[in-house]
């Protein structure tokens, strides 16, 4: 048995006695500390102290156990001649396995509460040391740093006496992973800056997803530990596992869901809004979106900010669907559902943009702050008043053209969209392919542009569609022209102050 020595040192306690007795049932001498040594010998083990090996008691409330030279030098030395006839000189023991977990520093500042000095006093030092120095030096001492690896271990060490180089390489790639992303955490909730010169980001792996964008690539789903009630940590309900796709379109639906006030719809197909609907209850807005464009949303992705009930589950079922996102399911609704097997169904609460958003770029990452922005003063640009209760309709409509790509142009009417041009080259382009969406329909509605209008020509096509009253954020050097443009066809243009270009 090429085991001979374990120090064991753990604040997750979890499979501990099971694993350290089959240790000592392979003659594996057990080294331990504190109250992970006690829950050993309460369990009947024989068990070393760290104190007994290196002759020195604990210092400082426990703050230094295992930092020494006999406990270091026993995991860092290289097993060949000169260390060995080193550490023989000294009185140092080889250690051959490091089992550490750390203590909960990510679990202790959620909560609100937590004070700095709590804070600090859960950041560990020795058991990060311990792993790092054994993660070096895997070729000698394997290094466990979760509770799931024992039973694979000790099956191993029964059946071959030692693990390969390929598993203790393994094991010490997940040792440095551990404890290079315990250090990020730490960073990160320390670091006031809005930019910090080093990014520290903590990012788990939840899942292998079937594949990317398309089905040659290759994809996964990483979460951020701490934002639990974000679309990454959504509850799946039924169906198979949402796709890339799905996670993308989900989440630009699920951000602009979050924005109403009332129960609000909006479907999605290929990351932009093609309808969105706003009602008295979670049916009639879903029944809104859907006659928005009831082509596109055939197959999309589905977001509501309030439960589904019975009601909206009887329409749900009348069409194909890819995924539903709610903040909750009536038991009712979700049985009516369940016949229809490939949907998939998620509970995610409501949540507006906050925090940071991330882009990749080839060798980088963009970093911005969530586009939180409001229009808190809608300013009359010229000579023509809006009409009594454009206001809802308008919010509708702005809100939209935030969340689809520039340039975007939205045209809503009765608590709908109706036309949405999204990702176009030019903003004429946009505001021809939402008014040819929205028709006849489009008369006394509402259009809102996401950038400035710069040219007549989007004011001139909206008033041939009988456009009641133009949103946009000004600040082009042509809005003279733009606002002559309204005037003179009668139509009131607003200005928002804000732009929200989405690229």
């Amino acid at each position: 048995m090429h085991i001979k020595r374990a120090l064991i040192s753990v604040y997750n306690k979890e499979g501990l006695v099971d694993f350290a007795r089959a240790l000592a049932e392979m003659n594996v001498q057990i080294i331990s500390t504190g109250g992970t040594a006690r829950c050993l010998k309460e369990a009947g083990l024989t068990v070393t102290t760290v104190q007994d090996i290196t002759g020195s008691p604990e210092m400082l409330g426990g703050r230094v156990k295992t930092l020494h030279p006999k406990i270091h030098g026993g995991i860092l030395a290289r097993r060949d001649d000169s260390q060995l006839k080193e550490l023989e000189q000294l009185g140092i023991g080889l250690i051959d396995m490091v089992v550490v977990n750390l203590y909960p520093f990510e679990e202790t500042v959620a909560d609100p509460n937590c004070t700095l000095e709590t804070a600090l006093e859960n950041i560990d030092i020795g058991g990060p040391s311990m792993l790092r120095a054994a993660a070096k030096n895997f070729p000698a001492v394997i290094p466990l740093c979760s509770p799931g690896d024992y039973r694979e271990v000790v099956e191993v060490l029964r059946q071959e006496g030692d693990l390969s180089p390929e598993m203790r390489r393994g094991l010490a790639v997940r040792a440095f992973a551990h404890t290079a992303a315990y250090d990020a955490a730490i960073a990160s909730w320390l670091q006031k800056e809005e930019f910090p010169e080093r990014l520290a980001l903590v990012l788990k792996l939840d899942s292998q997803l079937r594949y990317g964008e398309n089905p040659h690539q290759q994809a996964a789903l990483y979460k951020l530990p701490r934002q639990t009630d974000s679309l990454a940590w959504g509850q799946p309900l039924q169906g198979k596992q949402l796709s890339y796709n799905n996670y993308n379109d989900a989440d630009a639906a699920f951000a602009l869901v979050s924005e109403f006030d009332r129960p609000a719809v909006v479907a999605v197909k290929h990351a932009v809004p093609c309808g969105v609907g706003l009602g008295d209850s979670a049916a009639q807005a879903f029944s809104r979106a859907r006659q928005a464009d009831p082509v596109s949303i055939f197959g999309g992705v589905i977001t509501f900010n309030r439960p589904v009930d019975v009601e909206a589950a009887r329409l749900l079922r009348e069409i194909f669907l890819e995924v539903i996102i709610a903040p909750g399911f009536t038991p009712e609704a979700k049985e009516m559902l369940a016949a229809k097997k490939n949907l998939r169904l998620m509970i995610c609460p409501n949540q507006l943009p906050r925090g940071h958003s991330l882009r990749s770029i080839s060798g980088g990452l963009l970093v911005q702050q969530a586009d939180s922005g409001i229009v808190t003063d809608w300013k009359v640009a010229g000579r023509i008043q809006p009409p009594k209760g454009w206001e809802e309709d308008g919010g509708l409509a702005w809100l939209t053209a935030k969340y689809a790509k520039s340039n975007a142009i939205v045209i809503a009417k009765g608590t709908m969209t109706l036309g949405i041009g999204s990702g176009c080259t030019s903003r004429i382009d946009a505001a021809n392919i939402a008014l040819a969406a929205a028709g006849e329909r489009a008369r006394g509605g509402v259009m809102a542009s996401d950038g400035f209008i710069p040219f007549p020509d989007v004011v001139e096509a909206a008033a041939s569609a009988g456009i009641g009253v133009i949103l946009q954020p000004g600040g082009s050097k042509g809005d003279d022209k733009a606002i002559a443009a309204a005037d003179a066809a009668g139509i009131p243009m607003l200005f928002t102050g804000i732009r929200h270009f989405r690229h």
